[in-house]
């Protein structure tokens, strides 16, 4: 089932499977931001992914010496939630595990994501409460897909650096050891197919906070052509501006397939490393909440023009 929230500004559209993010639309110009879930390319919008990050090495985590199975960035993003409370400009969902998701993780939880406009702004909530009797261990994180195209976008971070250290994904989807630096000219991170060859890039240890997509409308170049407006100029637009406080953010667009989106997913937690030794908590960047306790995280997409 799908819920709307709206202003003067946007209209949002939420789907109690997973959760998820569906639809960001302006109210005025009717312009969607959201991809759109074609299968072709990806058949997802913005899942949140809960209680894992990334892959587990070779999809299996041990805890008290039981070895426990799940895919890819775990079961959260296709189980149904359940509508807790709506308001005109917020919604708010829970998901409690059962019996399917104690199969696959060995702990009783309760995963609260909730979505408020404010302006042209839209804040995500995730509370995680452990309700065991013993310490759990989890990962969540982000993963929204916003409409562009490659070869007429570039990215900017808050943190001003002309470098950024990447870590690169093996084959099997974990970290393989390898690091690579990313170079930032002028401030401007261009984006083309070749960046997102060896899949999602991974910016760890606080690099940035605050990560901005821009559309190009038209170059300097262009504006020089006989069609073009003179002495207009480069023109730029921005499409969205994320936000995010977690120690992780994934930059991602499908390899090799000039997919017409990128991703730009704020996380806490990722993938092991390859030949992790799988004890669940040990895994680097893992969070872990005492029994009773609340974990309490946000970030927030800006959209359309400043």
């Amino acid at each position: 089932m799908r819920s709307i929230i709206k202003n003067g500004e946007l209209r949002v559209e939420i789907d109690s499977l997973g959760a998820e993010l569906k639809s960001v639309c302006d109210v005025d110009t009717e312009r969607e931001y959201l991809w759109q879930a074609d299968p072709m390319y990806w058949k997802r919008t913005s899942p949140v992914l809960f209680p894992l990050v990334g892959n587990y090495f070779e999809k299996q985590s041990i805890y008290k010496g039981k070895i426990y199975e799940m895919s890819q960035h775990g079961f959260a993003r296709d189980m149904e939630f359940q509508q807790l409370s709506k308001s005109g400009r917020e919604v708010w969902y829970e998901l409690l595990d059962n019996e399917e998701t104690r199969e696959k993780y060995p702990f009783a939880f309760r995963l609260q994501i909730g979505y408020r406009l404010e302006g042209r702004s839209l804040k995500v909530m995730w509370k995680v409460e452990n309700t065991n009797g013993e310490k759990m261990y989890f990962s969540i994180g982000a993963h929204p897909a916003f409409n562009c195209s490659l070869d007429r976008s570039y990215l900017t971070f808050d943190s001003g650096r002309a470098v950024f250290l990447t870590q690169i994904l093996g084959s099997d989807g974990c970290l393989s050891g390898r690091e690579d630096e990313l170079f930032v000219a002028d401030g401007r991170l261009y984006l083309d197919d070749d960046l997102f060859s060896e899949d999602a890039l991974i910016l760890e240890g606080r690099q940035t906070q605050s990560v901005t997509l821009w559309r190009i409308i038209q170059t300097e170049e262009e504006s020089h052509e006989e069609e073009a407006i003179s002495g207009q100029g480069e023109v730029v637009e921005r499409i969205v501006k994320v936000d995010f406080d977690s120690d992780l953010v994934g930059l991602w667009s499908p390899a090799n397939m000039h997919a017409p989106f990128m991703c730009i997913e704020p996380w806490y937690g990722r993938a092991d490393r390859e030949g992790f030794h799988k004890k669940l908590e040990e895994r680097e960047y893992g969070n872990s909440l005492e029994p009773g306790q609340v974990f309490d995280a946000s970030y927030t997409m800006t959209f359309g023009p400043e």
